[in-house]
């Protein structure tokens, strides 16, 4: 019998509450994926997100962040500069990246943030005014319907 791990379907989706979807982009995703840079997703409240990617090595100016199309794209180009020495293992990597997210309906960035080789990116859910559940008041039954007169049945 077939199993199927739904663990990366929590990595690359933020917000999203439907299943069907899930199910599809990670049937149709790519593979041959790079994990390079790291990263955590947490949930620091029941309706905002945290994305922290480990960025060591590129300064501010070197980091690309923007939504394009309910998508989340964080790239990074490292400027090329000469060697200042010779290295006997060069273990940090600052090569170019670009990770993807995909983001839910009504998922928006609200900041990012960078410090001391992390990056954080902030995300709100913001549930419009008619998508929210709301009461209905029941009123309670006092009198028979104005029109509707009470007859007395033997």
């Amino acid at each position: 019998m077939r199993t199927f791990d739904f663990a990366p379907l929590h990595r690359a989706t933020i917000g999203f509450d439907q299943i069907a979807d899930l199910m599809d982009r990670a049937l149709s995703a790519d593979g041959s994926q790079s994990s390079y840079p790291p990263y955590n997703i947490e949930k620091t409240a029941d309706d905002a997100y945290r994305i922290s990617i480990a960025v060591a090595g590129f300064s501010e100016e070197e980091l690309r962040v923007e939504v394009k199309e309910n998508a989340l794209i964080i790239a990074a180009n490292k400027a090329e500069q000469a060697p200042a020495g010779s290295y006997l293992h060069r273990g940090i990597a600052t090569r170019a990246f670009e990770r993807r997210f995909t983001l839910a309906d009504h998922i928006r960035v609200t900041g990012a943030s960078h410090a001391d080789g992390m990056l954080h990116i902030d995300l709100q859910r913001e549930i419009p005014e008619g998508l929210k559940p709301r009461r209905i008041a029941i009123n309670a039954k006092t009198s028979a319907p104005a029109g509707i007169e009470a007859k007395a049945v033997n």
